[in-house]
């Protein structure tokens, strides 16, 4: 067990077939080391909490346990609430949906055991093509941005989970995938000063406990052109002396291309130390990275007081983070209030003539599969069923059946593919069976689970509803939708 070690916070994978069982050598081998906390990917909700249990009563030490909790502990975790992505929440203007959202993830993953959620994100919406920001932005204007990242983090903390304001200094100018490449963004030193930081500042003056950085090179920030997760202008210049920033910051996840350029993760990770962040997130070698930090710490290169600086906050912020209790638990009141908000952001672009007739038909397209609802597809098609609605699986949309016809096109944006765009297979796919539909005499629409800006590639003709993401809340709320539609 080593000190460098606390500044890991390993990974976790579920698996969907044997569970938790495939991670257990490398828990085993964690643990042993003396790691920070652990990130988790996946899971049910009993099985985490069964998990976090184990792991926080074999550690010598308090740990941080986090989880990409944005859109809900469902977003990770199987038997948990979703919610719709922050841009379509923040789309109501309502500040307490904000509040109430933030609330109710932090009191399902404390109940779990999960006390650290990587949100919100405080990345400025700016970039139509941007392939990792997006829906996941609260939107483009600085002070709104501000505004509701300062309500989601009170919200968020004031039930004992941890806020993690990301990705520093603002992701939300790239066109690139920080997962595949390094991501370079050339707006002047003012713009990003003025703007992009700004909801960083409102999330310092809330007091988030923690900061993520982002894996992408500023140069007007840093002429050196090192990404934001490497330099030292940038995190302890720039965050920790000019905003004043004293709490924790993690770097993105240190298996990214982006801090990988001709380095192993075991550099990376010093560097990323040296440079001012406190903790490595989601090492791929978790042995190599922490002996990397051993040798850096042993031989002067990471200096003791800097090490020691780093622990006690994390130490801090793991002691303050509530124990998982049953206090507070989320009720079924706030489990429905999360169901309505998903009804609240659906976007009817263009409606229905008429209204919606048994029985439905459900064409899908998402650009990989035709007709195929394999989970998390099953969603939509599993909600109307239980609201009584004649619902089926069509491979074509010009059968002799007289019900409506629903194209589902899938389109959210999926890190490490590096992409935005409506891919010309869904868009081509979604528009032919809109026009079978309409050339067999039926009724059809179109259900559009991805951004409200790119809606306009399924053109001006046929009935659209936006749906946002394809989250099951989203597909569920869909679902509600066309049930209210019944002729």
């Amino acid at each position: 067990m080593s000190d460098a070690a606390s500044l890991c916070i390993a990974a976790i994978r579920w698996d969907a077939s044997r569970g938790y069982g495939d991670a257990r050598p490398h828990i085993d081998a964690a643990l042993r080391l003396g790691v920070g906390g652990f990130t988790l990917y996946g899971g049910t909700a009993e099985a985490v909490r069964a998990l976090t249990r184990d792991l926080q009563q074999r550690s010598k030490t308090p740990l941080l346990i986090g989880a990409d909790m944005e859109r809900g502990a469902g977003q990770q975790f199987e038997g948990s609430t979703g919610l719709p992505p922050a841009a379509a929440i923040a789309s109501l203007r309502d500040r307490d949906a904000i509040r109430r959202a933030a609330r109710h993830i932090a009191r399902e993953a404390r109940t779990m055991g999960v006390n650290w959620n990587y949100a919100p994100v405080a990345d400025l919406d700016v970039e139509p093509l941007n392939p990792v920001v997006n829906t996941r932005s609260f939107g483009a204007q600085p002070s709104e941005v501000g505004d509701y990242v300062a309500e989601w983090i009170d919200a968020c903390q004031s039930e004992g989970v941890l806020a993690c304001a990301k990705h520093f200094p603002g992701h939300g100018r790239t066109t690139e995938d920080s997962h595949l490449t390094l991501p370079v963004v050339s707006t002047p030193h003012s713009v990003l000063m003025q703007d992009d930081l700004l909801p960083f500042r409102s999330a310092i003056d809330a007091g988030v406990g923690s900061i993520m950085t982002a894996h992408v090179a500023y140069p007007s920030l840093d002429p050196s052109g090192a990404p934001a997760t490497l330099s030292r202008e940038i995190l302890t210049w720039v965050l920790r002396q000019r905003c004043e920033y004293e709490n924790l910051i993690v770097g993105d996840s240190i298996n990214m291309q982006a801090v990988l350029q001709g380095i192993d993760e075991g550099e990376a990770a010093v560097r990323a130390i040296l440079a001012g962040c406190d903790l490595v997130l989601a090492p791929g070698d978790l042995q190599k990275t922490v002996h990397a930090l051993e040798t850096a710490v042993a031989d002067g290169r990471i200096e003791r007081d800097r090490l020691r600086l780093s622990l006690r906050r994390r130490l801090k912020w793991a002691q303050w983070v509530s124990p998982p209790n049953d206090y507070r638990r989320p009720s079924g009141t706030d489990v429905l209030w999360c169901a309505g908000v998903a009804d609240r952001v659906l976007q009817v672009v263009r409606p229905l003539t008429r209204g919606v007739r048994a029985p439905v038909e459900i064409c899908s397209f998402d650009g990989d599969t035709h007709g195929d609802y394999r989970a998390p597809r099953l969603a939509l098609m599993n909600t109307l069923r239980t609201l009584s609605v004649d619902a089926r699986v069509a491979d074509r949309a010009d059968g002799p059946s007289r019900g409506t016809v629903v194209i589902t096109a899938f389109g959210e944006p999926v890190q490490g593919r590096g992409s935005l765009e409506v891919a010309a297979p869904v868009r081509d796919g979604a528009l032919q069976l809109y026009a079978d539909a309409r050339a067999a005499g039926r009724d059809a629409v179109i259900l559009w689970f991805g951004h409200p800006r790119l809606a306009s590639a399924f053109g001006d003709e046929a009935p659209l509803v936006v749906a946002w993401s394809g989250d099951t809340c989203m597909q569920a709320a869909a679902a509600r939708w066309l049930a209210k539609q019944r002729g």
